[in-house]
């Protein structure tokens, strides 16, 4: 059971990039490892967005056990195929960009990829009337699962929670209690022009990476003062640049830098702001500190990203991607897109095994973190 001092709740952010979520999986695995073998869910907050959202209703909906939800995601992830993902809305997919422009007044596709068979997979194995059940048992406090509004521009996070918790209001997003369900994980998880948008309640919705400024912000309006966040970018690392290339950027790749930047920089940018306020506040008088005029708050923070390059990972893979889809996405290094849709067994299982060394990596400082519930 989850009984801790205020001081100590814990929050899991998992963050978006299609097939890359993957990665999640192996860092959960090993922390599930790490910690006792009956161990129960040891997150308060768990809060994700568009894959990541996925696999955060899955560790809520089994938080009576993490190694449980854990191995759930892993079979799952190992045993992925892109058509159990997505079919071809259009056999030219990216090879017009009438598709795109024309939608909005011609009888055309509105996204480039039809997503149902996720819907159907999500239906079958993600129980998640079992949310509430563990949230009124004291598994969990809160469940969030962020979307961008397309009609409004805001970055909504959806949650199921404990009683006690409210709504929130920031600059371009807000916290919205809900039933969290299947609409809520398929409209975070919709990447623009891939995927359609998905309409809940009077609004239609799409990938929740979009415009999602400050990803910490979530977990933290929840109640976490401690804060473990799975990155999937591996985006500090240093790629080289090929100088001699003279050919224009592939509509792909121009799509994946498109998705590279609502996906990676915006969470980057977030920890890097946590980390110089952290510093800031551990400099600043007790007294100016606790006098109530400073709304920000100290945050243990642990990060875990990928430790090498997922695009140059997803080239060694590319004969794994459906022949259609492989029409149009070349295995460059430079295609972020190629490692967002490649969700097929060889590539995934490689992100696995990419977050469960790179976890293991950070043994100590996981232990340390989780010393208090160990």
């Amino acid at each position: 059971m989850l009984e801790t001092k205020n001081a100590d709740r814990v929050g899991l952010l998992l963050s978006g990039g299609g097939a890359r979520a993957a990665y999640q999986v192996g860092v959960l695995r090993a922390i599930a490892e790490l910690l006792p073998k009956n161990a129960s869910n040891p997150f308060h907050i768990i809060s994700g967005t568009s894959a990541g959202a996925l696999n955060a209703a899955s560790l809520a909906c089994h938080a009576h056990r993490l190694r449980t939800g854990v191995k759930l995601l892993e079979h799952l992830w190992k045993n992925i195929s892109s058509e159990q993902i997505y079919t071809l809305q259009s056999g030219k997919l990216l090879g017009s960009a009438s598709v795109l422009l024309l939608s909005s007044v011609l009888d055309v596709p509105r996204s480039l990829l039809d997503n149902s068979p996720l819907l159907e997979l999500l239906q079958r194995v993600l129980k998640l009337n079992k949310i509430q059940r563990n949230i009124d048992r004291g598994l969990l406090d809160a469940l969030s699962i962020t979307a961008s509004s397309y009609n409004t521009g805001e970055s909504v996070s959806f949650y199921q929670g404990m009683k006690g918790l409210a709504d929130w209001e920031g600059p371009h997003r807000i916290g919205r209690r809900d039933l969290i369900n299947h609409s809520h994980l398929m409209a975070s998880a919709a990447l623009p022009a891939l995927f359609p948008a998905v309409k809940i309640g009077n609004q239609f919705y799409g990938d929740g990476s979009v415009r999602q400024l400050a990803p910490t912000s979530t977990p933290i309006h929840l109640g976490a003062k401690r804060l473990l966040v799975v990155g999937v970018s591996g985006n500090r690392l240093k790629t080289p640049v090929d100088d001699k290339v003279t050919a224009p950027p592939s509509i792909s790749q121009i799509i994946g830098h498109m998705l590279n930047s609502a996906f990676v920089d915006t969470l980057d940018n977030d920890l890097e702001f946590l980390r110089n306020m952290n510093d800031v506040l551990k400099h600043m008088p007790d007294k100016i500190r606790n006098s109530g005029r400073v709304s920000a708050q100290h945050i243990e923070l642990l990060e875990i990203s990928p430790s090498k390059e997922i695009n140059i990972l997803a080239t060694e893979f590319y004969d794994e991607l459906p022949k259609q889809m492989a029409k149009h996405i070349k295995p460059d290094t430079s295609s972020t897109l190629l490692s967002l849709v490649l969700f097929e067994k060889g590539f995934c299982s490689a992100l696995i095994k990419m977050g469960y060394e790179d976890a293991l990596a950070k043994e100590s400082e996981i232990k340390q973190f989780f010393e208090r519930q160990m």
